[in-house]
C-alpha cells in the first residue's frame, strides 16, 4: 500500500489524480511543506475505525432503558491519593 504526497496547491488543481492516488493508499495533503490532511477511501478508514456502531447507536438501542446501570460516584475509591514520601 503506497503512500503518495501531495502539496494543496496540486491537490487543489487535480483533485481527480489525488482520488485515483487514494485507490492504492493514502494520500498525504501538505500545506506549507507539513502533513496536514490524509485522503482514504472509505473502506479503508472504516477499516481504521473498526466501521462498528456509534455511542449514540450502541444507546438507542430497543431495550436499552431495561439495562440497570449503576456507575459509581465520583470520590468514592475510584482515585487514590499519591504516595510522595
Amino acid at each position: 500500500m503506497p503512500t503518495t504526497t501531495i502539496s494543496s496547491r496540486d491537490f487543489n488543481q487535480d483533485i481527480g489524480r489525488a482520488k485515483r492516488a487514494a485507490d492504492d493508499g493514502p494520500v498525504i495533503i501538505t500545506d506549507r511543506g507539513q502533513p496536514a490532511y490524509v485522503l482514504l477511501r472509505h473502506d479503508a478508514y472504516s477499516k481504521l475505525t473498526g466501521g462498528g456502531p456509534s455511542i449514540r447507536e450502541l444507546l438507542d438501542q430497543p431495550g436499552i432503558e431495561d439495562i440497570d446501570f449503576d456507575p459509581p460516584k465520583w470520590g468514592t475509591g475510584i482515585f487514590k491519593p499519591a504516595d510522595l514520601g
